[in-house]
């Protein structure tokens, strides 16, 4: 089990997050035959760990890729006909792009950045349009807004539909229950709140889910079937990113070592913090400093901030980095008007409140 602690707590960007030392230490084992009984020891191990993050009984579908793989993975899989794709945010809408992309014909529910779906209308939506698939983003990273994916993925249910969640900055930082909630396909990166290297992605499937989609639109690399096949046989259907197999491994050892509902804890501690720093600012400070994504349904893992006009985004940026922290920029059509904070991964209450006072100090112009 990996117990060392994160060296400083300076890195505070919405994705990639800060790694600790020991797990990237891992990744200088020597290289070993991904068809060899030892990567297959791995692979069971790293099973073990993923359904109890995913908190499933079913395979993880472990992919060498960034999650954008799995995201078109999840197009190219679902069942033939049109989709539903939910539009909040830059991901969310880099998920409606690629179903697009993909030839699928496509619906879009877009609603304003920072705000979240109504499942009564993703309801209505699927059922007039026959839409045969729903996608959602659970936690928008480009603005900090959670949407409520169990509700969504029954009103999709409803109306005959299955539903594709990207939680690529969710899993981990706040509920999701694959099985017990009957979700269809949901899909991570190893990057967020697991607090790895980039490198992999990890999803899980349904069985109807698996069984739906058209053979002759998989492909062959995203062929989602083909992979929980070797999964079955603990292989990787293709050549894996080994390093960041044992960064995984080792890092498991301390995801399990707190436990999911302790990480779902520190994770909303963390966004508390931030909201509550956010408002003293707006007292303080500006009272046009604002939290992006709408009060009651903001991500445990990832905070948006807009600024007034009279401050500029790249300049704080600058300020906090001269003082020894790194905070991400805004995203899309946000970026000139916003910063984000990550508090995600193996982060600390302590950790986000120096590097608030950082950021805070920047604002202030001290």
């Amino acid at each position: 089990m990996t117990t060392g602690p994160l060296t400083s707590e300076t890195f505070f960007v919405p994705g990639p997050t800060e790694v600790r030392p020991a797990v990237l230490q891992a990744m200088t084992r020597p290289m070993i035959s991904h068809r060899s009984t030892a990567f297959r020891e791995i692979y069971r191990r790293v099973q073990d760990g993923l359904r109890r993050v995913f908190l499933t009984e079913r395979p993880v579908l472990i992919v060498t890729s960034s999650a954008t793989g799995l995201m078109e993975a999840a197009i190219r899989n679902a069942p033939p006909g049109s989709v539903l794709a939910l539009v909040n945010g830059g991901f969310s809408e880099r998920f409606a792009q690629i179903a697009t992309a993909c030839g699928r014909t496509v619906e879009r529910y877009e609603i304003p950045w920072g705000q979240v779906h109504d499942p009564t209308e993703v309801e209505q939506r699927a059922r007039a349009g026959q839409h045969r698939t729903v996608t959602v983003v659970h936690s928008e990273t480009s603005t900090g807004a959670l949407n409520d994916v169990r509700a969504i993925s029954d009103a999709a249910h409803r109306a005959g539909a299955l539903c594709c969640i990207d939680s690529v900055s969710g899993i981990r930082g706040t509920p999701l229950r694959f099985d017990d909630w009957h979700l269809d396909f949901v899909l991570t990166g190893s990057q967020k709140a697991l607090a790895l290297p980039p490198g992999l992605a990890f999803a899980v499937a349904s069985e109807a889910f698996l069984a739906g989609g058209a053979p002759a639109g998989r492909g062959v690399y995203f062929d989602l079937a083909e992979i929980a096949a070797a999964a079955a046989r603990d292989e990787a259907p293709n050549t894996p990113v080994l390093s960041v197999y044992y960064a995984l491994e080792a890092q498991l050892g301390w995801v399990m070592a707190e436990g999911l509902e302790a990480a779902w804890t520190r994770h909303a501690s963390m966004a508390a913090l931030t909201v509550q720093w956010v408002e003293t600012l707006r007292a303080q400070v500006d009272p046009e400093i604002a939290v992006v994504a709408v009060e009651g349904h903001r991500s445990p893992t990832v905070t948006a901030i807009r600024l007034p006009p009279r401050f500029s985004p790249e300049a704080v940026l600058r300020g906090v980095s001269a003082r020894g922290f790194t905070v991400g920029s805004g995203y899309g059509k946000l970026k000139a008007t916003t910063i984000r904070v990550g508090h995600m991964g193996d982060h600390t209450p302590g950790g986000v409140a120096r590097c608030l006072e950082t950021v805070g100090a920047v604002l202030r112009g001290v």
